[in-house]
């Protein structure tokens, strides 16, 4: 149950902050475009990289609670077998 609570309250979490890294992507466009357009194009390679490094976190944060979550259930699972043994 805690780690239902957990998860739940983490979901929650990044559900709300979500909308926050949402309306930086309309500043980092305008950024990288009012850049591009001085002939400067490097700072616009790093922008690019912060949104992709900040996408593949994202992607693997996810799946890592998951197997977390799912070894701490069938850990559980099995202390309640040989409980009832």
């Amino acid at each position: 149950m805690k780690a239902f609570r957990l998860i739940l309250t983490t979901t929650v979490f990044l559900l709300i902050s979500c909308t926050f890294s949402m309306a930086q992507c309309a500043m980092c466009r305008a950024t990288v475009g009012s850049n591009l357009s001085e002939g400067r194009g490097v700072i616009g390679t790093g922008i690019n990289d912060g949104i992709l490094y900040l996408l593949v976190i994202t992607y693997l944060s996810i799946p890592t609670l998951i197997f977390i979550w799912f070894r701490a259930a069938k850990k559980e699972m099995r202390l309640k077998l040989n409980l009832n043994r």
